[in-house]
């Protein structure tokens, strides 16, 4: 019953992300960002869903059931500080520039070989939060549905690819429509159950307001604090959130669609991480027995409540997951390849390449995630790559104009090499062992865990900042920037030829 009633809302999700790609007219101005005409309400409630996924609340409440509120909460908070973040200084300026994808911005405010260096970044951090997706969807029906956990994952992408690579960010936008609203009713349904069932409770030491967790590194501080920056700020050179801010039809728009969307994030990573430290102080629930939400649903909640709940976790997880194939397949054809629209003899090859170029992405991210069967992990590390090594760039690049590429290239470099090297030596990953990729060695123990990402973070934005003092950004790359603003915004009015090559 319960397997029935989710994919009922499975049906429905695919049947609107199918008949909306109509909207598409074969232009991949309206496939990639969505004509540039969407408004509050679509675009606030694709960045609720596209934060809200699985790692925010199957992953939340694993991680807040095992080290506290701040542990697994901090998912949700840090994505929403990120929203609230690109909301206050981000969103104008990015949707005001009329890009098609956020790795242009690396182009015309560097150059061509930062562009493909920040494109390739960018796609192995989103291989892995696209994989961090499908490892929920695939416990799920091998929970509910008895599929063997490698054919559920690919059951999962196979169903969001059939939306995503006929719709694109249309399609993306009006089902997040519906995965939103079931992903609040659900939150809500689940915290009065459990409020009615069980009461409250938070064991000592583990509530939100216990700041011990984020003062005390035997609570796990300096992981929760990872957790908030990697988030909090990494989050912010997230392609998929970007993607959807230049599919706002104007600045304002996107600023409060930003704002809306930190505040629902907030809310629902909130609501799960209450009802993880009720459930699991009351019933002893574990992760022994695999994701504490699905236990809690499974042989606890009504069968009513559990398909609500399951069918908000599946939706989230699906825009987050169409949002990363879209971005991600849009950076490897237009960033790296340099395939440009192009209406005028025939149809358009940014459009069609980018579709093609789906399926590899694809492939690889179920390889990871069967390989690395880990909620939170994925997510996280995904952004720890983003945090280390463009986040420095892309923030400080918009409103400081002396750094050059130079800058921008030795940052991404650095901040690459190191945390590789640290997750290679660090046996732990945000609590939980290393089994992503791990040296055995007696040089970094468990407790460098969290370390790790705010000292790559420190690492990369200082690398940024010394070269930008040192080598000043040369007069022929200003000049160089202006021009590629001119040819932008020449390939955004004309559907007739190709303005922009690849350089």
């Amino acid at each position: 019953m319960v397997i029935f009633g989710v994919g009922i809302t499975v049906l429905v999700v695919l049947v609107i992300g199918i008949v909306v790609a109509s909207k598409i007219d074969g232009d991949s101005t309206n496939y990639l960002v969505a004509g540039r005409r969407l408004g509050v309400p679509l675009v606030a409630v694709s960045l609720t869903a596209a934060a809200v996924d699985s790692n925010a609340t199957v992953g939340n409440t694993d991680l807040t059931s095992q080290f506290g509120f701040w542990s697994g909460a901090s998912l949700a908070l840090g994505l929403a500080i990120c929203l609230l973040l690109t909301g206050l200084f981000l969103a104008r300026p990015m949707n005001a520039m009329k890009l098609f994808t956020l790795a242009d911005f690396f182009r015309i405010r560097y150059n061509r070989p930062t562009e493909v260096v920040a494109s390739i970044i960018m796609i192995i951090a989103f291989m892995s939060l696209l994989a961090g997706n499908l490892v929920a969807c695939g416990f799920l029906l091998e929970r509910f549905a008895n599929i063997p956990y490698g054919w559920g994952v690919i059951l999962a992408v196979a169903l969001v690819f059939a939306y995503t690579v006929a719709g694109g960010l249309y399609s993306d936008a009006y089902t997040a429509a519906i995965q939103t609203t079931i992903t609040v009713i659900a939150a809500i349904s689940l915290l009065v159950w459990v409020a009615v069932s069980y009461g409250i409770v938070i064991p000592e030491g583990m509530g939100p307001f216990d700041f011990g967790q984020l003062t005390d590194s035997a609570q796990g501080a300096p992981i929760n604090w990872a957790t908030l920056v990697a988030l909090g700020i990494g989050d912010i050179v997230a392609i998929d959130f970007m993607q959807r801010i230049f599919g706002a039809k104007s600045p304002r728009v996107a600023q409060r669609a930003c704002f809306i969307g930190a505040l629902g994030t907030a809310v629902i990573g909130t609501i799960f991480a209450i009802v993880a430290l009720t459930v699991s102080s009351v019933l002893g629930i574990t992760v022994a027995d695999g994701p504490i939400l699905f236990t809690l649903l499974d042989e606890y909640a009504p069968p009513l409540l559990a398909i609500i709940v399951l069918s908000g976790i599946v939706a989230a997880s699906f825009s987050t997951a169409s949002g990363a194939i879209l971005a991600t397949s849009a950076i490897a054809v237009r960033n790296i390849a340099g395939v440009r629209r192009l209406m005028a003899d025939g149809p358009d090859p940014l459009l069609r390449w980018t579709r093609i170029a789906m399926v590899p992405i694809i492939v690889v991210a179920v390889f990871l995630a069967i390989r690395v069967s880990q909620t939170g992990i994925l997510l996280t590390l995904a952004f720890d790559l983003m945090l280390a090594c463009l986040a420095a760039p892309f923030i400080i690049g918009i409103f400081w104009r002396r750094p050059g590429s130079s800058a921008a290239l030795a940052a991404a470099g650095v901040g690459f090499v190191v945390r590789i090297t640290f997750l290679a030596l660090t046996p732990t990953l945000y609590g939980v062992p290393n089994d992503l990729f791990y040296v055995d060695n007696s040089v970094v123990g468990a407790g460098f865990d969290g370390w790790a990402t705010l000292v790559s973070a420190a690492v990369g934005f200082g690398t940024f900042m010394l070269v930008a003092l040192v080598h000043r950004r040369p007069d022929t790359e200003v000049h160089a920037s202006d021009a590629r603003v001119v040819d932008l915004a020449r390939e955004q009015r004309t559907m007739d030829e190709v303005v922009v090559p690849a350089r």
